[in-house]
């Protein structure tokens, strides 16, 4: 006969075969939602897409502003289309994509909910660099401030990762990586202050690019700055499984044959290119890289493949709103996209800050 031993194997086969049973279709659920919920993400990006190129001072209908790209006549609404608002769009679906995906990967690697792109030093080793190069080189045009912006973006973040590094085993931690860059950020900042009272232009392109815009650029910005965005998105993917790792624990990802060191590398490799060619052409767009990775985590979870999408997405969409909406609330002129941001994520930064439960990453 049979004893309990044998009834209890039995048991726990069938509670397994139940079990995995029940899980495949909970996951099959799962896929299915993210999936839906990134296909309506397309689609809100594209109707912030048509929105930005069809509103403003000189409203263009739609099915002209699709002449205007298809067979253009050289009207004064096509002329307005393509070489003004197709440049401005395309620069803000870039910049949105940039920050969005830039912002969930800095989150992630520090483990901290307030911690933007601009923690690493990227934001103000654009800003230095700019300012230097007109003190110390006579830079004037914007292809020239691009440039410098990106070195300086690059030099900033390496810097902060060797200060992270220093006196710790298998790469920088979260705490050394937001401390090293708050301190170079500080830094930095202090040395652009000093500068841009020494010279008017200086001050004048440094005014300029603290208040965030992506109006007034060409379609040779966007091809500037669109090798850069690419790289830093395919780094992001890259990297995503690793820091899905690393959210279970440094000694967890270890023992499933992560390597600590050039996972982080790789992030931060990904967030000074998205970050330094959104900040060298837009600006200071602060907030994107705050409040969408929030957004983004409460429709997909905190799985890295696809809070990224997520996060890239939803920035495009915040972007081109705000820009749209700066566009109208002060008729003739407008309000610069960086502006408009700020005053719609005080609010959000100010709720996160005050909420009673904390938030998990």
């Amino acid at each position: 006969m049979p004893n309990l031993a044998y009834f209890s194997g039995i048991g726990q086969m069938l509670e397994g075969r139940v079990g995995a049973t029940a899980v495949a279709p909970r996951s099959h659920t799962l896929r299915h939602r993210r999936l839906l919920l990134l296909t309506v993400l397309l689609g809100a990006v594209c109707v912030t897409v048509v929105l930005s190129v069809t509103v403003g001072s000189r409203p263009v209908p739609p099915a002209d502003a699709w002449q205007a790209l298809t067979a253009p006549a050289g009207t004064e609404s096509h002329i307005i289309v393509r070489s003004l608002r197709v440049p401005r769009t395309v620069l803000g679906v870039l910049a949105g994509l940039a920050l969005g995906v830039a912002g969930a990967l800095m989150q992630g690697h520090t483990r901290n909910p307030l911690a933007d792109p601009g923690l690493l030093g990227v934001t103000q080793g654009a800003a230095f660099a700019m300012v230097a190069s007109i003190i110390l080189l006579g830079a004037q045009s914007l292809l020239a401030y691009i440039w410098f912006g990106l070195a300086g973006a690059l030099i900033a973040s390496v810097g902060v990762f060797a200060l992270g590094m220093v006196g710790g085993r298998g790469g920088p931690t979260p705490v050394t990586l937001a401390l090293a860059g708050t301190a170079v950020s500080a830094f930095l900042y202090a040395l652009t202050s000093a500068i841009v009272l020494l010279d008017e232009q200086a001050m004048d392109v440094f005014r300029f690019w603290q208040a965030g815009s992506i109006a007034a650029r060409g379609p040779d910005v966007v091809w500037q700055v669109l090798p850069f965005v690419v790289a830093g998105l395919v780094l992001a993917m890259v990297n995503a499984p690793g820091l899905n790792a690393l959210s279970l624990g440094e000694d967890v990802a270890r023992g499933l044959g992560q390597r600590i060191g050039l996972t982080r590398g790789v992030g931060v490799a990904a967030v000074t290119l998205l970050t330094g060619a959104a900040v060298a052409a837009c600006g200071s767009l602060a907030f994107v890289g705050l409040i969408v990775p929030h957004l983004a985590r409460s429709l997909s979870g905190t799985d890295h493949r696809w809070l990224l999408p997520y996060s890239g997405l939803i920035g495009v969409a915040l972007l081109l709103l705000a820009d749209v909406i700066g566009r109208v609330v002060a008729p003739p002129g407008e309000l610069e996209v960086g502006v408009v941001l700020a005053l719609l994520g005080a609010p959000f930064f100010v709720a996160l800050v005050r909420r009673r439960k904390p938030v998990r990453l």
